[in-house]
């Protein structure tokens, strides 16, 4: 499951504003968006599920669900992704965002097969926070309350795991895309994506 907002200039990736404009940044987030959802259209799944906050695009590869987020704050929006995924398909979940454009089908296939041996799957951030999460039988109160986009979103959520009882595994620690010194380095371990292309281009226009 991909949690994703229409890239809307001026609503998405204004952290990246300065130096780039909205337009821009709202390009390297649909640039973003598109190669995740590449990535995950590659991983043999029994379901993908798109839990967007907009509009589908013409970025929507075929074979995904498309689910309207609801809830008022991220954590909510998370539980409740994970709710209506598991009630659509009571099989274990892994969600990520659109952050990681470096993100490839063999990290996800690796992270939904560790939920055939652990409760679930955590994938640290370099910011503090995460840019994955798995789990066999989703449950909302592994989330709700969780302070997100903070520095130690992460640890509180791996501590909320924990003490719920659940086995934890960890993936690799990603560099999510919040500044435009993150998106020259996420380009740089991913040239060939979208993302890399689209911020070369924008690059090459300065």
């Amino acid at each position: 499951m991909v949690l994703a907002k229409e890239p809307v200039p001026g609503e998405v990736k204004t952290g990246l504003i300065p130096p780039f404009t909205a337009r821009e940044a709202a390009a390297l987030a649909a640039a973003a968006l598109e190669d995740t959802l590449r990535a995950v259209a590659r991983v043999p799944v029994a379901r993908r599920v798109l839990a967007l906050d907009g509009a589908p695009g013409p970025w929507l590869p075929h074979g995904f669900t498309v689910l309207p987020q609801r809830g008022d704050g991220p954590d909510e929006r998370l539980a409740a992704a994970f709710d209506d995924a598991h009630r659509l398909l009571p099989v274990p979940v892994v969600l990520i965002g659109t952050d990681t454009p470096q993100v490839t089908p063999d990290m996800l296939a690796y992270a939904l097969s560790m939920l055939s041996a652990y409760d679930a799957v955590f994938g640290p951030a370099a910011d503090g926070g995460s840019w994955l999460l798995g789990l066999r039988v989703p449950d909302p109160g592994l989330l709700l309350g969780v302070p997100m986009s903070e520095p130690t979103t992460g640890e509180v959520q791996l501590r909320r795991l924990g003490e719920a009882g659940l086995s934890v595994a960890l993936m690799p620690r990603l560099t999510d895309v919040d500044t435009a010194a993150d998106a020259f380095v996420v380009a740089a371990q991913a040239p060939r994506s979208f993302f890399a292309a689209a911020l070369a281009r924008m690059s090459a226009l300065r």
